[in-house]
C-alpha cells in the first residue's frame, strides 16, 4: 500500500483527525526540513506530515528548505506526495474558496535552492517536467472533490511568485497574459524537486483571496485568514477521501 506524505501549507500546520505515531526530525545533506516529520494513521492509512512553513508559521516561502524537506519525505519512506497550497485566484473562475488542481505551472522564483543535481555530481541530469503533477494522483484529488460537492476546477496554471510580499496589479497582468490561473509562492521548486526524487506530485490549491487587481481594494490578512478558516476543513476532508480510495 502506497505511503503518502501530505505537505501541509498555510493553514495547515496541523492536521486534524491524524493519529500520530512517531515524530522524526531527520537531519538531510541539505540541511534540516521545515520541521519533524510526523508518522501516523489518517483515514484508516499510514500517511507522513510535515508543515512545510513549520509550526507554528513562521518560515516565509522564499526561505523553506525545499530540498531538506522532501529528502526527508523520501527517507522518512514516503511514495507519494499531496501538497497544500493556498493561493491568490486570477482567473475570473477562481474566488476565495474555490479548489484548484493545477495541471501546470510557471515559475517566477530567483535565489531557490532548486535541484538536488549539482555540485559534486558523477554526470548531469535533465528531467523531464513538461507535465508537473503526477495525472494519477491529479484524478484522485479531482474525484475527491466532485465526491464531496466542493466548487473546483479540474486544471490551472500556478504562477508561482517569490514572495514574501503579494504581487503588484502589474505583475498579475503579466501573469494572466502567461496563462496563469492562480498565484501562489510555495509551488516551486517543490514540484521539480519530487519529480528528481520520482516521488509523484500533485497539488491541491486553495484560492484565499482575488489576486492584485481582481477586486477593489487592497488585500488584507484578516480576508485571507477568513478563507482559509472557511476552507481548510473542506481540504481536509478532501484529504481524507483521496487516502480512502
Amino acid at each position: 500500500m502506497t505511503v503518502h506524505a501530505i505537505i501541509g501549507g498555510t493553514g495547515l500546520t496541523q492536521l486534524s483527525g491524524f493519529k500520530m505515531q512517531r515524530a522524526q526530525l531527520i537531519d538531510t545533506p541539505y540541511g534540516r526540513p521545515s520541521g519533524e516529520i510526523l508518522r501516523g494513521e489518517y483515514s484508516g492509512r499510514e500517511v507522513l506530515f510535515l508543515a512545510r512553513h513549520g509550526h507554528p508559521h513562521r518560515i516565509p516561502p522564499h526561505q523553506v528548505n525545499y530540498r531538506a524537506n522532501l529528502w526527508a519525505l523520501r527517507q522518512a519512506g514516503a511514495e507519494a506526495i499531496l501538497a497544500i497550497n493556498a493561493v491568490g485566484g486570477i482567473h475570473s473562475a477562481m474566488g476565495s474558496g474555490h479548489f484548484c488542481v493545477p495541471h501546470q505551472i510557471v515559475d517566477y522564483t530567483y535565489g531557490r535552492e532548486h535541484t538536488f543535481f549539482e555540485g559534486d555530481i558523477d554526470h548531469v541530469t535533465h528531467i523531464d517536467f513538461s507535465y508537473p503533477y503526477d495525472e494519477a494522483l491529479r484524478e484522485r484529488l479531482i474525484g475527491a472533490l466532485a465526491a464531496e460537492g466542493y466548487a473546483f476546477s479540474s486544471h490551472g496554471v500556478y504562477g508561482c511568485t517569490q514572495g514574501p510580499r503579494l504581487e503588484t496589479v502589474a505583475e498579475i497582468t503579466r501573469m494572466e497574459r502567461d496563462g496563469c490561473d492562480i498565484v501562489g509562492m510555495t509551488g516551486m521548486p517543490e514540484a521539480a524537486l519530487a519529480r528528481e526524487l520520482n516521488l509523484p506530485y500533485a497539488c491541491l490549491a486553495l484560492v484565499v483571496n482575488p489576486a492584485a487587481g481582481k477586486a477593489s481594494g487592497v488585500i488584507t490578512m484578516t480576508e485571507i485568514e477568513a478563507a482559509l478558516a472557511a476552507g481548510i476543513g473542506k481540504a481536509r476532508q478532501v484529504l481524507a477521501n483521496v487516502l480512502a480510495t
